[in-house]
């Protein structure tokens, strides 16, 4: 006798990136972490936090953050749902809207994995439409596929591309249910899908202070939708999914946004470097509005790279899966980071 649903113990679990140790001796290039650090602002809150924030239950709605979000992105503050990472919004949705077979989670792959993670939990229907080579969006397919929630991330993971906003635009008027934009990695792109939830009732975008921001660790993200969609994702919502520390520290993340675009500036710098240097190496690497790379190596095959860097202390993505088991996701660090990098690929490639 199992002792999980049928759901769960035929599920396979989302697997994250290798997690070293805080000071271990490596250089992590596999889970876009941003390679600065916070915004001062938010460490000052961090080392004079009063006691009494932790002995009280935290505000349930963050009220606090979600100012700090209206202000910083001109929303109302009523538009916004905060959540233990953009992961546990991303889990509300599936939650709420998706079930079984007539209530479908519908998305472009590949994309991020726990999409269909959380779909396999609920459980719900995935249906999965592949990007053609140019990774144009399937604009018909996933209208056809009548999904309950239709996921796009923009940009995406592990391609780095952003979709255009007619896409997207195309996309909200003629699916039927929740369209869905992870804008995760939106601080090193061009442009963001925002203006789409003042257009369109069943738009919701999401973001997190994971990469921008650098709080991986705070776990912090949000939505913003209309307040008509969020009614039904706070039912489901645990009542405290957000703790006091997270809202204080990321409220004051989001009220300096002038350190974050700097930062993110240098990032988008960085990239270009390295890409030319991989370039240079004799890799494919596709454009990137994101905070890392998607390389594709000459000849030597990506997993034994993979592996070699890693023997050599540095830790890139590699996906064993149809379509990027000969591609490696890179992380862009800062260039010191992304220079060890180049110079291990060029022993292991000469």
């Amino acid at each position: 006798m199992s002792y999980f649903r049928p759901a769960i113990a035929a599920m396979t679990g989302y697997v994250p990136g290798e997690q070293p140790k805080p000071g271990t001796q490596i250089i992590k290039l596999n889970t876009n972490e941003n390679p600065y650090p916070p915004s001062p602002k938010a460490m000052e809150v961090l080392r004079h936090l009063d006691s009494e924030w932790l002995r009280r239950y935290p505000d349930p709605f963050a009220r606090d953050f979600c100012q700090a979000v209206a202000e910083a992105l001109e929303v109302p503050s009523d538009w916004v749902i905060v959540g233990n990472g953009s992961d546990d919004v991303l889990n509300v949705l599936v939650r709420a809207c998706a079930e079984g077979r007539d209530r479908k989670v519908v998305y472009p792959v590949p994309t991020y994995v726990l999409y269909r993670t959380l779909s396999a939990m609920q459980p719900a229907e995935v249906v999965e439409i592949p990007y053609p080579v140019d990774f144009k969006l399937p604009l018909a397919e996933l209208i056809a596929a009548n999904g309950a929630i239709t996921f796009i991330a923009s940009p995406n993971s592990p391609s780095g591309h952003s979709v255009p906003l007619e896409d997207l635009r195309q996309l909200a008027t003629q699916v039927s249910g929740i369209l869905v934009i992870d804008e995760a990695y939106v601080d090193f792109a061009e442009y963001s899908a925002l203006p789409l939830v003042q257009e369109f009732e069943n738009v919701i975008v999401l973001r997190t202070l994971s990469k921008g921001y650098s709080l991986a660790g705070l776990r912090l993200g949000f939505g913003i939708a209309n307040p008509k969609l969020l009614s039904g994702l706070f039912k489901v919502k645990d009542s405290y999914n957000i703790d006091a520390i997270a809202t204080l520290v990321g409220a004051a993340a989001m009220r300096d946004q002038a350190y974050k675009n700097a930062c993110a500036q240098k990032v988008k710098v960085s990239r270009a470097e390295l890409a030319k240097d991989l370039q240079k190496l004799g890799f494919t690497v596709r454009d990137s509005q994101a905070n890392f790379l998607l390389a594709t190596p000459k000849i030597t095959q990506a997993e034994y790279l993979y592996t070699a860097l890693k023997e050599q202390g540095i830790l890139v993505r590699y996906f064993n899966q149809l379509g990027l088991s000969e591609k490696l996701r890179i992380t862009v660090g800062n260039d010191q980071q992304n220079q060890a990098l180049i110079m291990a690929l060029f022993g292991l490639l000469n």
